[in-house]
Parts: structure tokens; C-alpha cells; sequence
């Protein structure tokens, strides 16, 4: 019995040639005739299975439901953890840790109570000024870069009348009050 691998040419290939029940399409491409039967039935089952198992995983197992693959109890720990590791390791020279903690909710959060409860009297509560100098304008007369604004704040001006914060208020509050005043002035970040 031939199958149509004897023949040298797609036309010596009759419907006697072949096997009981396989049937060849009457077009020829490249020299070759194709089958024209259908699919073994365990191919269409593996098929559709697969078909139907990625449309229940994409509807009820997937689980990040469009926000994008980030959660919101994962990135509150993110936060936590970024706010544990600024508040352990402060270096007042490091301009890029002071803008950190400038986009960090609880130094914000916590720089703007100590300023409410020290600075506001004389810089006003909105940062405007009123005894001392408006600080959110633009203009900084000791220096803009965030190390600056803090040997500002921490050593005071005596003779202007401010008061050095940084032996009452401690080395990480003081870094919290400069993340505040750094977090509404958004020209001085990068």
C-alpha cells in the first residue's frame, strides 16, 4: 500500500493510494498536497482546556484587578520600611536623603507638627513669614540645598533672633521639620 511518500510528483497520488477514510485536497502548494482531515480529538480537547483554564484564570484567579500589580498593603509596608531606614540613618550632608524624606508621608506628617508647634510663630503657619523669612517665595538668603536649610534650622541665626533647634529638637526632628519645609517648596526638588 503506498501512503504518497513513493510518489516523485503530487499529481501520481490517487484516492487508491491512501489509506481507508484520509482524503487530500485537490490544490497543490510547493509540490505538496495536504490532508484534509480533522484533528485527533485528544489535540481538541488540550485545545479548548487550555482555552477555557486562561479565561477562569484571567477572570477569578488572577488576582490584581487592573490596579497594575501593586497592592495596598504591600506598598504601606514598602512605606513603612523606607520611613525605618531614613529615620535610621540620618546624614545631615546627604542632600538626596533630605529629598526622600521630603516624598515620605510620616516625615512629612511629623516635620509639619514640630514646625506647627516651633516655627510657625515666626515663619507663619503657612510658611509665609512674618518675623522670619517667607519660606516657600523662592528666595533663601542662607542657601537652598537641603543640607543648608538644616545647618540653618539646627544652628539658628543668634543674632537675627532665631533660636539653634537642633539641641532642643534632636538631630531626627529637625531632619523632619527640613523634610516639611522641603515637601512644599517642590522648585527645590530634583
Amino acid at each position: 500500500m503506498k501512503h504518497g511518500l513513493e510518489h516523485d510528483r503530487p499529481e501520481d497520488v490517487t484516492e487508491e493510494d491512501l489509506p481507508e477514510g484520509v482524503k487530500l485536497r485537490d490544490h497543490v502548494v510547493d509540490g505538496i498536497r495536504e490532508y484534509d482531515q480533522r484533528l485527533p480529538m485528544w489535540w481538541l480537547i488540550i485545545l479548548f482546556g487550555v482555552i477555557a483554564y486562561s479565561i477562569v484564570y484571567w477572570v477569578v484567579i488572577d488576582d490584581r484587578r487592573f490596579t497594575g500589580d501593586r497592592h495596598p498593603a504591600f506598598e504601606a509596608k514598602l512605606q513603612a520600611v523606607e520611613t525605618a531606614r531614613l529615620a535610621g540613618s540620618i546624614d545631615v550632608t546627604n542632600d538626596e536623603m533630605f529629598f526622600q524624606m521630603a516624598t515620605n508621608p510620616s516625615f512629612i506628617e511629623a516635620g509639619r507638627e514640630h514646625y506647627a508647634a516651633h516655627c510657625a510663630a515666626c515663619h507663619g503657619s503657612d510658611l509665609q513669614g512674618g518675623i522670619g523669612f517667607n519660606l516657600v517665595d523662592g528666595e533663601w538668603v542662607h542657601g537652598s540645598t537641603p543640607s543648608e536649610i538644616y545647618v540653618s534650622v539646627a544652628d539658628g541665626f543668634p543674632d537675627a533672633g532665631m533660636q539653634a533647634w537642633e539641641t532642643l529638637l534632636g538631630q531626627k526632628r529637625t531632619a523632619e521639620v527640613v523634610a516639611y519645609v522641603l515637601s512644599r517648596n517642590p522648585d527645590l526638588l530634583p
